[in-house]
């Protein structure tokens, strides 16, 4: 009788441990489930955060990417890699609006929680760097910007290896520097090896690569060389006309582009003919009083100025004097 308690007992103790075990199990299940819901909550936000960045809607990106910003804070605490993250496209946002000193507080503390997490030579860092080095270009800090640039290029060419495409976005971003301060050797060096990196990795004929050569072709011109300019203009456009279509914004940069290289080669006819469609296309795309069209239409004017159609060319000018003037009130009543 008492061997039988005996196992009875055992036996009761052992369902009670497996009972335990169970909970402890289903405990854990709930526990990683929630995290999960968490963590797909912010991938949700933050997805559509790069979405609307992306399509350029700025204003609706930053009151997303706040929520993303106060959701990662909440469910993952201050010093997370995806608060970090929420930071950086804050900074994205706002550097875009062109509201820097915002911009460059969200890119610094980024910067300082991936430091901390992941030391100072990961990836995440690279990037932070290499934001915020853009931020400083784009007020004209160039003495900032360069070794920031730099920093990320070293990281990015030790974890990732001298061919890839993340180390081509840095040294197209420095080559773009050394440009503005005049240092051509440079900037056509790195602006090359970009170009390299991009067409081993993507193939001869893609969007990546024309920004390579519409940047290389930009040099050229800038130093006067219109006729290496030329090809890698028509390149560019050719292969922007083919991976976006005829009607594409990247395809009215283009033209622009290549147009004012005809206008200083004397080719007018040509350069005219582009003129008009790029104003065409941003016309459609932007409307009527968007800046850009402002740039366009004083390219025209220029070039009627060239060949004597004074007539034509203030009319050209007045229509961009007023697009300037109606962006700028805009601007003041922000």
């Amino acid at each position: 009788m008492s061997f039988c308690v005996k196992k009875e007992e055992k036996r009761a103790y052992k369902i009670k441990v497996l009972k335990n075990i169970i909970l402890v199990i289903l405990s854990l299940l709930f526990f990683l489930g929630t995290l999960s819901a968490k963590e797909i909550s912010w991938k949700e936000l933050n997805s559509k955060v790069v979405q609307l960045y992306q399509q350029r809607r700025y204003t609706e990106g930053i009151k997303i990417a706040k929520e993303a910003l106060r959701v990662a804070k909440e469910r993952f605490g201050p010093g997370h890699p995806n608060v970090a993250q929420s930071l950086n496209n804050l900074g994205l946002l706002y550097h875009a609006k062109g509201r820097l000193s915002e911009a460059e507080s969200f890119y610094k503390q980024a910067l300082k929680i991936r430091k901390k997490c992941f030391g100072e030579n990961h990836t995440d860092v690279a990037q932070s760097l290499n934001n915020l080095a853009g931020l400083y270009y784009s007020e004209g800090r160039y003495d900032k910007a360069e070794p920031l640039y730099k920093k990320a290029l070293l990281i990015r060419e030790k974890a990732l290896g001298a061919d890839h495409p993340a180390v081509a976005t840095v040294l197209n971003n420095l080559a773009g520097l050394y440009r503005v301060k005049e240092k051509y050797k440079k900037a056509e060096s790195l602006y090359k090896k970009a170009l390299k990196i991009r067409e081993k990795a993507f193939g001869l004929d893609h969007p990546v690569v024309a920004t390579s050569l519409n940047n290389l072709a930009g040099l050229y011109r800038a130093k006067g060389e219109y006729k290496k300019a030329e090809p890698l203009y028509e390149r560019a456009l050719k292969i922007r006309e083919k991976y976006f279509g005829k009607n594409n914004l990247h395809v009215a940069t283009s033209l622009n582009n290549l147009a004012l290289v005809y206008k200083s080669e004397g080719k007018y006819d040509k350069a005219e003919k582009l003129y008009k469609r790029a104003l065409s296309i941003f016309e459609k795309t932007l409307g009527s009083e968007h800046p850009i069209l402002a740039i366009v239409l004083e390219n025209i004017a220029e070039l009627y100025k060239k060949l004597g159609k004074e007539k034509e060319a203030k009319r050209f000018e007045e229509r961009a004097r007023k697009i300037r003037f109606k962006n700028r009130d805009k601007k003041d009543n922000h």
